[in-house]
């Protein structure tokens, strides 16, 4: 939730925080600003989309039918069209996601779901990903991915290249420093890059972390080393409390901030090793601290996440995600495919002030897979009258 659920982990080198769902080299700070001749996403209310059924197949599992049902975030009316139902309305909002890499990872969802709902959108890129990024965007290849719901293309106001490893220029290495995937960029530390959006934009009223890196994920804990520990720590957990401190200041009063985290925190899942569950743990504690003081000192609001597996390039990664994503659908009181946009919907609304008294709390987007205490697919329950999904 690489980076924040599973898709959460990947394995780097232990001194590079990385968004979850990415793989890529190299870097430069750009600014992308896409126009389109669509209608704005103001013209739109909130609104459902059913797709056609659809089926999903496993050589270990009967196929299982489902309808995707999916509330796509959209922005209120505008000024001459009367606001329906109880819209999520961004407008004027300004979010900071960190962590998109690829377009297929829940931080690129929830980018979005925010921009559906009329938020400007300024993206953080882990450094030596930042350059194909940069090409993929110009290339147009994410154009697909950018549609939002009403037909227009999400803009990305800015992008910054960012290693949330790192809080400020000393605490760079000189070994990163001369490294040719960061050579030619600069501002890219946590400190800096705070201090780029302020001098760029002024204020932000949303903070996204969707980072996290378990360089030993792939080991039992007991095997873990200290090095591997401390680094799944430091890229997963510790980068969202450096954020924070350093984002704080330019967060309007009244603004969110959100974090992905994963199941295994609470629950043992095997192979997810390396300090990862340790990780998400800290983060759901500290979700909790951080919403006290942050609360307290700037009136903003603090949640996570618990997001269910998604087969982004990061989570494939650590090699058994197709395994989870079988094991939810077989498991899972919901049995349907989990989609990123439901991820983002969520995150979109955490963000709004629909949800303005709803912070220090741990979000489940699992299908409910979190609620269930076994897998009632195990051959032991063969004889037991377990409801079923009357369209599989």
């Amino acid at each position: 939730m690489a980076a924040n659920g599973l898709l959460a982990c990947k394995l780097e080198p232990p001194n590079n925080a990385f968004p979850h769902h990415t793989t890529f080299q190299k870097l430069s700070n750009i600014s992308f600003g896409f126009e389109s001749k669509r209608k704005s996403v103001t013209d739109f209310r909130s609104a459902s989309y059913i797709s056609l059924t659809k089926q999903i197949h496993s050589s270990n599992l009967a196929p299982i039918k489902f309808e995707r049902m999916v509330t796509k975030a959209m922005s209120g009316a505008s000024e001459n069209v009367p606001v329906s139902g109880l819209p999520i309305d961004l407008q004027g909002k300004r979010a900071f996601i960190a962590g998109i890499a690829d377009d297929n990872g829940y931080g690129w969802a929830i980018a979005k779901s925010l921009a559906a709902a009329g938020a400007e959108i300024l993206v953080g890129t882990w450094v030596p990903a930042l350059n194909i990024f940069e090409t993929s965007l110009r290339r147009g290849k994410f154009d697909e991915s950018r549609v939002l719901p009403d037909g227009s293309l999400m803009e990305i106001a800015k992008v910054y290249p960012l290693d949330a490893v790192f809080d400020s220029p000393e605490d760079v290495p000189e070994d990163v420093k001369s490294n040719k995937r960061y050579a030619g960029s600069s501002n890219w530390t946590v400190k800096e890059v705070a201090e780029s959006v302020k001098q760029d934009f002024g204020t932000i009223d949303i903070l996204v972390h969707s980072l996290a890196n378990g360089p030993e994920v792939s080991k039992l804990l007991s095997e873990t080393s200290r090095k591997g520990y401390l680094a799944a720590i430091s890229a997963s957990s510790y980068s969202f409390i450096s954020l924070l401190r350093h984002f704080l200041p330019i967060i309007n009063p009244g603004g969110a901030t959100i974090s992905l985290t994963y199941i295994a925190s609470e629950r043992i899942i095997p192979g997810y090793g390396g300090g990862m569950s340790s990780a998400k743990a800290a983060l759901e504690s500290d979700t909790k601290v951080l919403a006290f003081e942050a609360g307290r000192k700037h009136k903003v609001r603090v949640n996570t996440i618990s997001a269910g597996p998604l087969a982004s390039r990061a989570a494939k990664a650590i090699g058994f995600i197709d395994m989870m994503i079988n094991y939810s659908l077989e498991n899972a009181p919901l049995q349907k495919e989990l989609y990123a946009e439901e991820v983002g919907n969520t995150a979109a609304f955490l963000a709004s002030p629909l949800a303005s008294a709803i912070t220090g709390a741990t979000v489940y987007v699992d299908n409910g897979l979190n609620a269930m205490g076994v897998g009632v697919d195990t051959p032991s329950f063969r004889g037991l009258d377990i409801p079923k999904d009357n369209k599989s």
